[in-house]
Order: structure tokens, then C-alpha cells, then sequence
């Protein structure tokens, strides 16, 4: 497969900054309910925060960086046992809540009570290689979409709640991509956001040795190390040209880039406007800059997630933009072939594409520049999904080429 071919200076590089940010990542727990294959985080028993430590993190995130929403994670958060209280507190500080969960301990009680504590969506991890048991037990990603579409079912049911869903791509599952994203287009009107997360580990094909400060670590005892020789370099455009096989048209717009390399696409998002059975056009570059410079002119802070009250505007979006980008013009287009078409109900859905760190051959490790899933440790702002470091050694670990 050839990976994509994209050029950096065409897409809008998200302004995303550590100070200034759409997204900031809350842990209050770290116990979770399922044991996901290549998941960063410790599954710890008694690790519940108290809620007044997890209010002293939000307290440090509104102090040194500006966001639009906290995305609540874990571990489940949904087994936090103040998860309501901590809704109903994120909402109070003017921020949005998102629940990042595998969604195994929602039932339709826990939503309508988390929907009157304010919550604003949630995310739901589903992948096949979670260790789900009874009937989604041995289930690959296309057979899983109908757990997905319980979820979105049960989200729409209560109303005006976004819905994202997120799955690790794998060697073996990558081939699913193409019909997971067709399946969101069947499903644009209930369901917000697809984001799909490239699988990373420290495997033993890797040629560097790890340190911590000045301390060789037996990379054995990294939290997120696999014995086994594993594929471990996907790229979202390689994600990319896989959906591209199915959606030729198929067009990014934005994109955030790494820590050591300029063109590389760490978050690599689509978006898309269309109807349950059409996908009219993809939004451009300048799109995505309205949308952020907008929010953030009259918000004071970058878009993050999107309500489905704001992803139904397919057609005001088509009207309003239309002079100033080239692909929704291209989409308004089309409609105007058959005026018919304006009458149907048109929905805004994006698809992200994430590719996590890249070791370099220098052993630099490329992490994605402008991270939204900074969470604290501490006191300090760090990369959530290496926080098992900070946590274990007291500092991020080194790779250093052997």
C-alpha cells in the first residue's frame, strides 16, 4: 500500500498550543473494566482520586492553559464515583465535558443523569482488541459497529449529547477502516466524530537503549512494551490511503505536526458535509480556519467538539462559506445540480486519523506538537499518554540508539 501523498503548506495547521488549546485530559481514576491491547495507562485498583485533588487539577489547567473542553478519562471514568459531581463542576467553570470511556458501565439511568449535571459528549473507545466479553467476544471492527450504534442510539436518544467513538488501528484491523468509515457516513446524523489512533509500543525490534535521567531502564519495565516483534510505525496517511481506496475524494484539511518533524501528520482530520446516503463535499482549509479564528474571536478559545445542533447547519455552513473556500463551494455545487437537494437535512461530520509518538533513528522521539491530551501530574502539564513514565522514573525516559 502507497502511503498518501500530502503537502503540509496546503492544509491549516490547527493552532493548537500548550498554553492555548481546544482539548485538556482529566484523570480521576485509573481503574478501568476492560484490559485494551497497547493501552498506556496502569489499571490500578485503588486509584481514585479525591475529588478535591481532581478540582486542584482543573484549577492548574485554568491557570496556565486556556481550553474549550476537558475530556474526562481514566482508567473509565465512568467508575469514578463522583463522576456526576465532577460533570456538574467542569460545566460550572464554563468548560465542556466529554467522557473518554469504553462505555461498558453506561446504562440509560447514568446518561439522563449525567445530561442534567450538564455533560457535552462523550467518546467511546470500541476496538476489537479490548477483551470484551459475552456477546462482542471475538467480534472484529465491522460486527462491532453495531455496539457502536447502540451507543450513538442511546446518546441521540437523549439529545443534543456529541458522539465520537475512537479505535487503536492495528496491523491486522487497518483493513477494517475504510467500512468503519463508510459506516459513520450511513450514521452522519447521530454520530459527531470517528477518530482513529495508530497502535504504538516499545517492542524488541526497537535498536535503542532506554534512561531515565542518567539510569539505563530494562525497557522490559516500561509500562507500554510488547515481547513480541510488532508493527509499530503505521502513519496516519498510510490510514489515509487505506480510506482512500474506498473514498478517492477522500480530503484532509487540517492537521497538527510533530515535535521533530514539520510535514508529519501526528492528528490528520476530515470534514465532511453530506446526508445519511451522500457525502456532498469535504470542507477545506479555510473552512477549518474561519471555524477556529471564529470560536476563538468571539469564545476566546479554540473549537474542540461540536454539538449535533451545530453539525445539523450542513446547509447554513454551505451558504455562509461558500465565498471563502474552494471545497465548500465545490460542494455547493452539487447541490445546486438538483435544488432538491437543499430540502434534505445535511449534517458536518469529522474524522481524525492520530499517530502517536515516532521514534527517529537519532532516538528523538516525535511527539504531536500542540497536544490536546495534556493532562497533570503534579502540578505540571504533561503528555497524558506517557505519563506512566513520570510516574514511574520521575521523568519522561530517553531512547538513545544502541
Amino acid at each position: 500500500m502507497e502511503t498518501a501523498a500530502l503537502e503540509n503548506r496546503t492544509l491549516y495547521r490547527l493552532p493548537w498550543s500548550l498554553p492555548d488549546n481546544a482539548i485538556s485530559w482529566l484523570e480521576p481514576t485509573s481503574l478501568c473494566n476492560l484490559a485494551c491491547d497497547g493501552c498506556y495507562r496502569e489499571n490500578e485498583k485503588d486509584s481514585h482520586k479525591s475529588f478535591e485533588d481532581v478540582k486542584k487539577e482543573l484549577d492548574v489547567f485554568q491557570k496556565y492553559r486556556n481550553t474549550d473542553c476537558i475530556s474526562i478519562a481514566g482508567g473509565d471514568p465512568l467508575l469514578y464515583p463522583n463522576i456526576i459531581e465532577l460533570v456538574r463542576e467542569i460545566k460550572s467553570r464554563d468548560l465542556k465535558p466529554i467522557i473518554n470511556t469504553n462505555g461498558k458501565a453506561l446504562t440509560k439511568e447514568l446518561l439522563l443523569e449525567l445530561k442534567k449535571a450538564g455533560v457535552y459528549g462523550f467518546t467511546f473507545h470500541v476496538d476489537s482488541k479490548q477483551g470484551r466479553g459475552g456477546e462482542w467476544k471475538g467480534k472484529n471492527e465491522i460486527e462491532l459497529n453495531q455496539l457502536r450504534y447502540h451507543y450513538a442510539k442511546m446518546l441521540a436518544g437523549a439529545g443534543n449529547i456529541s458522539c465520537s467513538f475512537n479505535s487503536t488501528v492495528y496491523e491486522d484491523t487497518l483493513k477494517y477502516v475504510p467500512e468503519m468509515v463508510g459506516w459513520a457516513e450511513k450514521n452522519i446524523d447521530i454520530v459527531q466524530t470517528m477518530v482513529f489512533i495508530a497502535f504504538r509500543h516499545v517492542v524488541p525490534q526497537m535498536k535503542f537503549d532506554w534512561f531515565a535521567g542518567g539510569q539505563k531502564v530494562d525497557w522490559q519495565n516500561i509500562m507500554y512494551h510488547s515481547d513480541n516483534v510488532r508493527k509499530v510505525d503505521i502513519l496516519s496517511t498510510d490510514v489515509l490511503a487505506k480510506v482512500r481506496e474506498k473514498f478517492p475524494d477522500f480530503t484532509p484539511c487540517s492537521y497538527l505536526n510533530g515535535t521533530e518533524k514539520a510535514d508529519s501528520y501526528k492528528w490528520l482530520l476530515t470534514e465532511r458535509v453530506g446526508s445519511k446516503n451522500k457525502i456532498y463535499g469535504y470542507l477545506g482549509p479555510k473552512f477549518m480556519e474561519l471555524m477556529m479564528a471564529g470560536h476563538h474571536f468571539f469564545k476566546g478559545t479554540y473549537l474542540s467538539y461540536a454539538s449535533p445542533s451545530l453539525t445539523r447547519k450542513g446547509r447554513m455552513t454551505l451558504l455562509l462559506l461558500t465565498p471563502f473556500d474552494k471545497s465548500v463551494r465545490k460542494a455547493a455545487k452539487y447541490l445546486l445540480k438538483n435544488p432538491i437537494r437543499w430540502f434534505k437535512k445535511l449534517y458536518m461530520q469529522s474524522i481524525m486519523f492520530i499517530q502517536p509518538v515516532d521514534f527517529m533513528p537519532g532516538g528523538e522521539q516525535s511527539m504531536c506538537d500542540g497536544c490536546p491530551d495534556i493532562t497533570v501530574h503534579e502540578g505540571n502539564l504533561v503528555w497524558s499518554c506517557r505519563l506512566e513514565e513520570q510516574k514511574k522514573f520521575g521523568t519522561f525516559l530517553r531512547s538513545v540508539p544502541r
